[in-house]
């Protein structure tokens, strides 16, 4: 599915409703809430953080997929076209880390 897909995707589900979009600051506060929750997941299965045992297991891709939706519903409130700016940043590193090294080259 291409960024404009999933955004149209998340439109027609946020339209439903009569209060639309959250505010910029408020879809940030939820964002920062979201890449919180990756970053404890990430902890708990790479760190030295473990859980505790009446916790339940955790899903990265969930995790990764709340934050997605957040940040797709703060483009489609702003009028971002995410397949635009997805492809402008590409561009941007491709250029700008050009001359690093790769891996293979180490």
């Amino acid at each position: 599915m291409a960024f404009r897909e999933a955004q149209t995707t998340v439109d027609r589900w946020v339209s439903q409703y009569k209060e639309g979009y959250f505010t910029p600051l408020t879809n940030l506060a939820r964002l920062s809430e979201e890449v919180g929750e990756v970053a404890r997941e990430i902890n708990h299965q790479f760190g030295q953080k473990s859980k505790k045992a009446d916790e339940a297991a955790g899903d990265l891709a969930m995790e990764l997929g709340d934050v997605l939706f957040v940040v797709i519903c703060l483009a489609n409130s702003q009028g971002i076209d995410l397949d635009d700016a997805f492809a402008a940043v590409m561009r941007k590193v491709t250029t700008r880390d050009a001359d690093r090294w790769t891996m293979k080259e180490r």
